[in-house]
């Protein structure tokens, strides 16, 4: 299992976990007394006054962009994409059966339902309803959002659930009883807070929570790991480890694979830096890998380290973005004699692994596109290496599932920019893997053709970008083009196939690129080390660049091209907004960072202090403000029209950024300036199908009609 699981990829920008108390949600005194910003008073979340200005924002935007006929015909097309019963029910393997989440118009919070490989491989197979949404909402007159489930190996009948009251990343916490369809009473329960959880056994589970006053990091997430017994209140819990308040999160977890059960503490001290330990016998073993370890594996007889940085150990040095592993029992003996799995060069890196019963799946990206490479351990402690068998070329292909415990069996996902999706299922040893279910095209791709380009950025850098295009588009300058970007985190954007990016955007005669910009992960761990803290303006300077080309190349001009953002991408849009004007003539910025100098003092935001430095340091607060769009806005500048969108709910981020950026231009006279504010969905900003349709067509009709 990964012993960064718990925290680190839970911590995943797009899976961050919940929480519902938050230090910094409302006005502090020194925020108040702050006279050198006077929307101070927006960052009063749910207070009267801000409310009363976000509803009537939300009015004036409505009326401009989401009451014509265009918009209801867009969102009706996103939404139909959405709720349409022919898409993929993704799933994961729990024992015998098949796992799915899935929403449409007629469960809007969905269905958590379970079907067996018989009947999922018919084009429309039985299901079994485990707990309607829907139906719990109606009951307790609550609007939860299902979050997840995390279920006891190796039956699988007792079940963890994760429900969101508002679709923000705070969860309450409730045991589920599989067999008779219900929650267990006297059961494990939670209420909403950041809260992680696990299973040791039937009768315990680790937790971390709001216990009370101090038990959560400056983060706000878990400070504290405990081990909470059945039958006990949860202020008998015993405590495992205690953080640090300055600590990101403390989780710990227990591998329950046969014959190799373990305990382990994962002590994340940022995003990006952590310290492992086995808990063995009451004691603590630390593991002495590198803190900056991408990820750290302990499968079965094996321990995997994917590095971040080089590490010399043993008298080899391993590279930055390799793949390394030796036998665990050999490791906490003392001895390092790790085998290089995967070693990167100047145009591959390590996207992902994943372990089947026997082997190891390598998914790999060279220049931003797959391929998968199988591994096998050898007795004599070599591994061999092949092709995995089968696997599409020039797509993005990903392994989503296996079955480590018991079979060599793979779940594959493929799709591409103008490839409706597939899932694929194989096993590995037993030929080719077998198409299980194909998403629909929800638009003409044959109008279509997908290029990938490559520009000099500002210091000489070549940064990738894919361009989806009308065959034949005349190059002169013409086209409406949206150019999306994220740029953080070492988050990698691929080639993905968007039915609602084709309905919205290419079907109308649009143009879209995905601009690869460092901050990312696309090129292992260099390229999202390029643009850390003071580098930052690294990222912006490559999606410039994109930009400048799209124009050179007389694909678009800056009257016709739109840029898209949200989160770290929405600290990309203000940037473009504030040091870029001139590249563009609209641009969405959605659930975003912008007031980089109070950012650690909003929501959870000193969790990202080592990706971009901490404002209360005078000399980090020298390079960040260079790159904190709230301050950097000026009056009497021509900006583009600007479109800011958030969510109430959104616990990550939060909304106060965005509304404060938005008042400020308003303030300063910019009459282009709209604001959309959605009370659900949390930082994804949309609590089911419905609610994201809306908010993505409101997007694409503001940059349709401002880039005409």
């Amino acid at each position: 299992m990964s012993l960064k699981a718990p925290i680190q990829l839970a911590l995943a920008l797009a899976v961050i976990m919940g929480g519902m108390t938050q230090a910094h949600d409302t006005l502090t005194p020194s925020a108040t007394a702050n006279a050198d910003d006077p929307y101070l008073w927006l960052e009063d979340i749910h207070g009267a006054r801000p409310m009363d200005w976000v509803n009537a924002q939300n009015t004036i935007t409505e009326k401009q962009y989401a009451s014509s006929p265009e918009f209801t015909h867009t969102r009706d097309r996103i939404l139909e994409v959405l709720d349409s019963d022919a898409r993929i029910p993704y799933v994961e393997r729990r024992g015998d059966y098949l796992f799915n989440f899935w929403q449409d118009k007629a469960h809007p919070r969905g269905l958590w339902r379970r079907t067996t490989l018989e009947e999922y491989r018919k084009s429309e197979p039985k299901w079994e309803v485990l707990l309607d949404i829907d139906a719990l909402n109606k009951a307790e007159g609550k609007r939860w959002v299902f979050k997840g489930s995390d279920c006891l190996k190796p039956d699988y009948k007792r079940c963890l659930l994760n429900l969101s009251p508002d679709g923000g990343d705070a969860v309450e916490v409730r045991e589920f009883d599989i067999p008779s369809k219900s929650f267990v009473k006297d059961g494990f329960v939670l209420p909403a807070a950041k809260t992680q959880v696990g299973w040791i056994d039937e009768n315990r589970i680790y937790v971390g929570t709001d216990f009370g006053p101090g038990s959560m990091t400056t983060s706000s997430y878990p400070r504290i790991a405990k081990v909470w017994a059945r039958g006990t209140p949860l202020s008998a819990a015993t405590t495992v480890y205690e953080g640090k308040m300055t600590d990101l999160a403390v989780s710990a977890s227990h591998d329950r694979t046969p014959g190799f059960e373990r305990d382990f503490v994962n002590v994340a001290h940022d995003f990006f830096h952590s310290d492992m330990y086995q808990l063995k016998d009451g004691k603590l073993i630390h593991l002495d890998v590198p803190e900056d370890a991408a990820n750290v594996d302990a499968h079965r007889e094996w321990l995997l380290v994917q590095l971040r940085s080089a590490w010399t150990v043993g008298g080899v040095t391993y590279p930055s973005g390799a793949l390394i592993a030796m036998k665990y029992d050999d490791f906490i003996a003392g001895k390092r004699n790790f085998t290089t799995l995967f070693a990167p060069n100047e145009h591959t890196a390590l996207s992902s692994y994943a372990w089947t019963r026997h082997h190891l799946i390598l998914d790999v990206m060279e220049d931003v596109k797959s391929r998968l490479d199988v591994l096998t351990p050898k007795d004599n402690g070599s591994w061999a290496r092949e092709d995995m068998p089968g696997a599409p070329k020039f797509s993005t292909v990903s392994v989503i599932d296996t079955d480590p415990d018991h079979s060599d069996e793979y779940w594959l996902s493929v799709t591409g920019f103008l490839s409706p999706s597939s899932l694929d299922r194989g096993v590995l040893g037993e030929g080719k893997a077998e198409l299980i279910k194909h998403s629909p095209a929800f638009f003409d791709a044959s109008k279509f053709e997908v290029s990938q380009h490559f520009v000099a950025s500002k210091d000489g850098t070549q940064v990738p970008y894919f361009e989806i295009a009308p065959k034949n588009i005349k190059l002169d300058g013409s086209n409406r083009t949206l150019l999306y970007g994220y740029g953080g985190f070492e988050i990698s954007l691929q080639p993905f196939y968007s039915g609602s990016i084709g309905r919205a955007w290419l079907e109308r005669g649009g143009v879209y690129v995905i601009a690869n910009i460092r901050g990312g992960g696309e090129y292992g761990p260099r390229w999202h080390q390029a643009a850390l803290q003071a580098n930052r303006p690294r990222a912006y300077e490559d999606f410039s660049a994109v930009a400048s080309d799209l124009i050179k190349r007389g694909v678009t001009s800056p009257k016709h091209l739109g840029a898209e953002g949200g989160s770290n991408g929405g600290l990309l849009m203000g940037n473009m907004l504030t040091l870029y004007p001139q590249l563009f003539g609209a641009i969405a910025c959605e659930v975003p960072l912008l007031d980089m100098k109070r950012y650690v003092h909003l929501s959870a935001g000193t969790s990202w202090i080592a990706e971009y430095g901490n404002p209360d340091d005078p000399k980090q607060w020298d390079f960040i403000k260079t790159f904190s769009p709230y301050q950097n806005v000026k009056s009497d500048t021509t900006y583009p029209a600007v479109l800011f969108y958030t969510a109430t709910s959104d616990d990550r981020v939060g909304p106060v950024q965005a509304r404060k950026m938005a008042a400020k231009m308003q303030g300063m006279g910019y009459k282009d300036v709209w604001f959309y504010e959605n009370t659900e969905g949390g930082h994804g900003a949309g609590a089911d199908n419905k609610q994201s349709a809306h908010m993505h067509a409101l997007a694409y009709e503001f940059l349709w009609d401002r880039l005409k």
